[in-house]
Formats: C-alpha cells, sequence, structure tokens
C-alpha cells in the first residue's frame, strides 16, 4: 500500500474536564470523512494532538477507527521513546491499519546520527509487515534532514516518506531518488501542495482537509485534470483559509472549523486568553458564511 490522493489528519475531540479522548466524537469524525470523497485517513498525527493522549488510548483508538473505516487508515506511532513507538506500531498493525507514520523522538533535541539510530532500532526491533512512512515535520519535533531521508530510504526498510517541512528543494531532493527506487513521496504541507503536486508527488496528508475535504480534493482533482482555472480558484480559497487559521497555535483553527462540520470537539488543550477567544468567535462566523461557497466551488 503507498498513499495516494488527498489523506485527512484527522483531527481528535476531547473529553470536558479531562484529559482523555472522547471516543464516541472521535468514530463521529471518522464517519464524517467516510462520507467525503478523500482516498484515506492519517489517525494521531500533528493535526490529531496525539501528545496530548496516553498511549493506551491511542491503541484504542486506531482499534476502533480502523474497524469502523471504510477508506485506509495509517497511524502515526510517533513517540519520545523507541519502546513507545514500537508497541504503538505492532498494535496498529494488530489492528489492521494500512500504514504507520513515525517521526523522530520529540521534545529534547538529537543529533542526525541519533535519528538515524533510532529508525534504524525500529525496524529491527518493530518487526511490522505494514509499510512505515519516515514522518518529518520539523515544525514541531527534531527534523529528518534530507540527507538522511536518502540515507534511510535506500536501505528500502521504509515505504516512503511524508514531509512537512514546506520546503520545495527537499522535495527536488526525494524526488531525484524516486526516479530511481519506488517509494512513496508524500507532501504534509498544505501550504506549497500545488507546487509540489507538480513536481509528481504521490500524494497528500492535509490537516485543511479535516475542515474541507471537498477543496483538498477538488485542487487535488483540478490539478491532476489540468484544469488551470479551478485549480487557481481553489488555491486561491485554500490560502485564504490558511491565512485565517494562521491566527491561531496549531491545530485550533483546523479543530474549530472540524468542529462545524461533525461534532463536539471539547475544550481546547490550553485556553487562548481574551483577545483569541474573540477572533476564534469571528472565525467561526467566517468559516459558516465562507464553507457553502467552497462546497460550491470545489465540487462544480
Amino acid at each position: 500500500m503507498n498513499i495516494h490522493g488527498v489523506y485527512v489528519a484527522a483531527a481528535t475531540p476531547r473529553k470536558a474536564c479531562s484529559t482523555e479522548m472522547d471516543l464516541g466524537g472521535a468514530l463521529g469524525v471518522i464517519d464524517y470523512l467516510n462520507s467525503t470523497r478523500a482516498s484515506g485517513i492519517a489517525l494521531m498525527g500533528s493535526t490529531g494532538e496525539f501528545l496530548h493522549f496516553e498511549i493506551e488510548e491511542r491503541i484504542r483508538l486506531a482499534s476502533f477507527v480502523v474497524k469502523r473505516s471504510r477508506i485506509p487508515v495509517v497511524v502515526c506511532a510517533a513517540h519520545s521513546t523507541l519502546e513507545g513507538a514500537v508497541r504503538l506500531a505492532q498494535e496498529a498493525e494488530k489492528a489492521g491499519a494500512a500504514g504507520l507514520l513515525l517521526m523522530p523522538p520529540y521534545f529534547f533535541r538529537y543529533s542526525q546520527d541519533v535519528v538515524k539510530a533510532f529508525f534504524q532500532a525500529f525496524v529491527a526491533q518493530a518487526g511490522v509487515q505494514i509499510p512505515t512512512y519516515l514522518y518529518n515535520i520539523p515544525f514541531f519535533s527534531n527534523e529528518i534532514e534530507v540527507e538522511t531521508a536518502l540515507e534511510l530510504l535506500q536501505t528500502g526498510a521504509f515505504g516512503g516518506i511524508k514531509d512537512s517541512s514546506g520546503r520545495m528543494d527537499y522535495y527536488e531532493r526525494l524526488r531525484d531518488l524516486r526516479n530511481r527506487q519506488e517509494f512513496a513521496l508524500v507532501i504534509g504541507n498544505d501550504n506549497i501542495f500545488t507546487r509540489a503536486k507538480s513536481i509528481g508527488i504521490d500524494g497528500l496528508v492535509s490537516g485543511c482537509a479535516s475542515a474541507v475535504p471537498e477543496l483538498m480534493v477538488g485542487l487535488s482533482e483540478a490539478i491532476e485534470a489540468g484544469n488551470a482555472a479551478k485549480r487557481d480558484q481553489l488555491q486561491k480559497r485554500l490560502e485564504e483559509f490558511i491565512q485565517q487559521i494562521d491566527q491561531f497555535p496549531t491545530p485550533i483553527g483546523v479543530r474549530v472549523a472540524t468542529e462545524a462540520r461533525c461534532a463536539n470537539f471539547g475544550p481546547l488543550a490550553t485556553p487562548l486568553g481574551p483577545e483569541r477567544e474573540r477572533r476564534l468567535d469571528e472565525f467561526k462566523e467566517w468559516f459558516k458564511g465562507w464553507l457553502p461557497i467552497i462546497r460550491q466551488e470545489a465540487e462544480a
């Protein structure tokens, strides 16, 4: 299995007055995403705020979601320890996940030789048969530098890479290797999706698609069809949405917009303060009026 098309990075509801996820709400999100034309779901990634939840909750959610979903589910096995990542990966495979996303260990800063050793040890210890995709997201974790990514991919032990750096030169280096060796080249940064798709990426794991799946699927299809007018129109709409959600810490804007589509997401992980709360209320009203326009344009 390789990631193709638009995979939705699913947001995760939380229980009120608790650090626990809302499993019922999360399954409602999955039902909503299955009603769209998305190609698959990426569970418990950065948009899913995996780091707020205990490992047992993450395992339980993956088990329920894989059973519930009619489209493929790849599960993020990121953890601050090797042992945690191995357990999450093995349990996701047992549940029937289509693949794994694995970022370097987070919070503490690690050099590239340590990052490489982590991935090599994971392969040796996890023993999973489903594809593991390197997950590079330097905004929030240790970077997988391009030379490290190329070296790891050349081993053949990984199914590909989901890169969220937003750097076109990074994609171009990966594409050059992909022209000689088969692996999935997946973008995880909505800002440069249109440009990256022009160089031949395989797929997109999109946080924005959690809130506006029809926009991201429509944009992808317009690019593939060579429909420049629709591509430019939907790209402009994507830029409008990103400008709005960039007012808030990631992934609050996506989370709030998704909540307007399908479920009560519960409290934010951290309070925003009066000014940001006011802006968030304004964003909710803006999104309510903006969404019908997007749905009409994307599905036309």
